[in-house]
């Protein structure tokens, strides 16, 4: 909704200028160090247009010939998030673009000093960036992403203004230097488009200065100011979204939006979430996970496991080692025997299925056969690098999946210690396999940067669970839930597939599911423990031990016995899946 009109203002870009060609200026609607925004009355028909200028003049007529065939082939472009140029032209020397009002207000108008409702900014910036994005892609910048340079309509239509009017005067070409300050430029136009986010959601101007592009200069590297989201805004900021805000304008460079894509998905997974509620995450996998599986199979395991499906039932167990060798099948196996209709008609009031064994005699052998013959090859639509770093993670999560066998108290099934521990994993194991580049993106926000200089601090990475905010809208754990969820497992389930937080207290178990939670999530943290440098392993180690010590009844002795014992289990399971490779038995 519009929100009240700002005061009038009639300052003109210059004493002389009351009317620019045939448009008589009314108000300046805003203006930066580099361009301005006047209201201004067609004299013809009295029609309101949006006038957009340069602050100042071109200096020659090289230069008004250079800006005008920016401006023109900005406006070529046809997006519904782009305002389209009703006119390109100069009055006295001084070049203007035209822009049809309509029922629009500018952006700042529409805030009206006010903070929006965090769904109401998400929506306005990403349908901006989806209107940039697509100028990127042409090689076309803004240069001046300003809360007047869009203009939103009573709809709730936003559409930028203003493209190129702002840009350096320079001739178009594909040359090395020009690709790079293209390239340049659509950067800092994403990173302006991160300021008017926080802008949107503090309703405050940024570092107290309304112009977006001073903001971008005292923000490092050029500056040294920093920009995040206040804690006590006016409206709620969920910790998703204030994740992609802090990120789009951090004080690393690094950690910041790449491109306008990037800041799209994270935004628009945040939005798909929020509309959807719970299943939020699980509709940003549904089509993926229908065009390529779950989960790839592993090489070997899948083969293997088809031809002992023909055996007798008295070789149940083996098959059952086999099937848990591959978390393909496993996954598979899991999702059909927790389907609803299996549940229902099979095993009501049983509870979930959590065993292979149990898995494997409600569906039958035929079941398993079908189960392996439908699973794709490694590693489905996966280049080989992502494939590669897919790898690595399946081989982690099964030496978790074997620490947690070796340290699981008497009387707890080692299969159900099995997945309860891979299932803690799969989310991760999800987003590695059907959003690969957003995968690494996440690991790369989590790595620490080295020191600039001696004597210099490292810059600490963002947590998993900030990191996979600000790149995917939501929690890596939250897709993983929502994924087992449509399996059919039901709550108690979905609590222990969620790691114990690592910056909460570790409180005693008060049930079996609490136990089991916290030995798969203590398992998993030894396995991480081992990825960090060698010179923080014992004390990473030491730190698990300490977390979940009391409670399990373990010491760092037993944690580390138990992690020389677990990675032989792992190779023995390994080459066993490997040595049975042979082609899938035919029904």
């Amino acid at each position: 909704m519009p929100a009240s009109p700002v005061p009038r203002d009639t300052a003109a870009p210059n004493p002389r200028l009351r009317q620019v060609g045939r448009f008589a200026l009314k108000r300046l609607l805003g203006k930066s160090a580099l361009s301005m925004v006047w209201l201004v009355t067609d004299t013809r028909d009295g029609a309101e247009l949006a006038l957009v200028l340069p602050r100042t003049q071109p200096a020659d007529a090289r230069a008004e010939r250079a800006w005008d065939t920016a401006v023109r082939r900005a406006a070529r472009l046809n997006h519904p998030n782009l305002a389209p140029v009703v006119e390109v032209g100069r009055h006295d020397r001084w070049p203007y673009l035209a822009y049809e009002m309509g029922d629009a207000v500018i952006l700042r108008d529409h805030l009206g000093g006010k903070a929006l409702p965090a769904r109401d900014a998400a929506s306005l910036v990403n349908q901006a960036l989806r209107g940039l994005a697509f100028a990127h892609e042409a090689g076309v910048a803004h240069c001046d992403l300003q809360a007047h340079m869009m203009l939103v309509t009573s709809a709730g239509v936003l559409r930028v203004i203003g493209l190129e009017a702002a840009a350096p005067i320079q001739a178009h070409s594909l040359d090395a230097a020009a690709l790079r300050a293209q390239r340049d430029a659509a950067q800092s136009d994403v990173l302006a488009m991160g300021v008017l986010l926080h802008q949107l959601l503090s309703g405050q101007v940024v570092l107290d200065e309304p112009d977006v592009g001073q903001v971008i200069v005292r923000l490092p590297p050029s500056g040294r100011d920093i920009v995040r989201l206040p804690w006590g805004t006016a409206q709620p900021i969920p910790e998703p979204l204030r994740a992609i805000a802090n990120r789009a304008t951090d004080r690393q460079e690094r950690q910041r939006y790449r491109n306008a894509r990037t800041l799209i998905r994270a935004l628009e997974g945040w939005l798909s979430a929020e509309a959807a509620g719970g299943d939020g995450p699980l509709a940003l996998l549904l089509e993926r996970m229908r065009n390529v599986g779950v989960f790839p199979a592993m090489p070997g395991a899948a083969g293997r496991a088809a031809r002992l499906a023909l055996m007798e039932r008295e070789r149940t167990n083996e098959l059952a080692e086999v099937v848990l060798e591959d978390m393909a099948l496993t996954f598979e196996m899991l999702r059909h025997v927790n389907s609803a209709q299996v549940r229902g008609i099979q095993v009501a009031g049983n509870g979930p299925v959590l065993t292979m064994r149990r898995a494997i005699a409600m569906l039958g052998l035929d079941g398993v056969r079908r189960a392996a013959n439908g699973l794709r090859a490694w590693p489905g639509p996966l280049q080989e690098a992502s494939a590669l770093a897919l790898e690595q993670l399946v081989a982690r999560v099964k030496h978790a999946a074997q620490l947690a066998q070796a340290l699981r108290p008497a009387g707890y099934d080692a299969e159900v210690v099995n997945l309860v521990t891979v299932l803690q994993n799969l989310g991760r194991l999800v987003v590695h396999y059907h959003f690969a580049d957003e995968a690494q993106q996440i690991i790369r926000l989590m790595q620490t940067a080295a020191a600039q200089a001696p004597g210099q601090a490292e810059e600490p990475g963002m947590s998993e669970e900030g990191a996979s905010f600000a790149v995917l809208g939501v929690d890596i754990e939250t897709i993983g839930v929502a994924v087992a969820r449509q399996w059919g497992l039901d709550e108690s389930v979905l609590l222990m597939t969620r790691r114990l937080p690592p910056a909460g207290p570790v409180r005693a178990p008060e049930s079996d599911d609490d136990t089991l939670r916290a030995l798969a999530s203590c398992a998993n943290e030894c396995v991480e423990a081992l990825g960090q440098p060698a010179a923080r392993v014992a004390a990473a180690l030491a730190r698990v031990a300490q977390r979940h010590g009391r409670n399990l009844k373990l010491s760092l002795r037993d944690l580390q016995d138990a992690l020389h014992l677990a990675p032989a289990k792992a190779e023995r399971g390994a080459r066993a899946g490997t040595a049975a490779a042979t082609p899938l038995a035919q029904p």
